[in-house]
């Protein structure tokens, strides 16, 4: 049995599903991967997404500890947002979905104009 947060699960992989239950916290963690972001440059590099949604998700992240928030003193306030150690461990996973999604395009698709998400960190850059 595993338990975190006082929540008990049977299957680890539960663990993950429990906490990337949702379409947009792996596209937030992918655009971490290249480094700290601003708030703003976070809401315009993932996309389609909603400043209220967006500011859900980084609050989710955070409470599960895959993200930080650094607030500077400034006029107006800086807020920086990062991977912490444990969210950082999710590069390998995020390029090899990655990867998979571009075979997937491939065999079961086509691929357009107005890519979202580049391929920064993927062994499939000229795919």
């Amino acid at each position: 049995m595993y338990v975190v947060n006082n929540k008990e699960y049977t299957c680890a992989i539960t663990i993950a599903q429990d906490i990337f239950n949702d379409r947009w916290k792996l596209c937030i963690i992918w655009h971490l991967l290249e480094g700290e972001k601003r708030y703003k440059d976070l809401f315009e590099s993932v996309g389609e997404i909603t400043q209220k949604t967006l500011t859900s998700k980084l609050r989710e992240l955070e409470e599960k500890h895959l993200i930080s928030r650094q607030i500077f003193p400034e006029i107006p306030p800086k807020v920086v947002y990062a991977l912490t150690p444990i969210g950082e461990k999710l590069r390998p996973i995020l390029n090899e979905m990655f990867d998979w999604g571009i075979d997937y395009v491939q065999e079961h698709g086509t691929l357009k104009d107005g890519v979202v998400c580049e391929p920064k960190f993927s062994s499939k850059i000229d795919k």
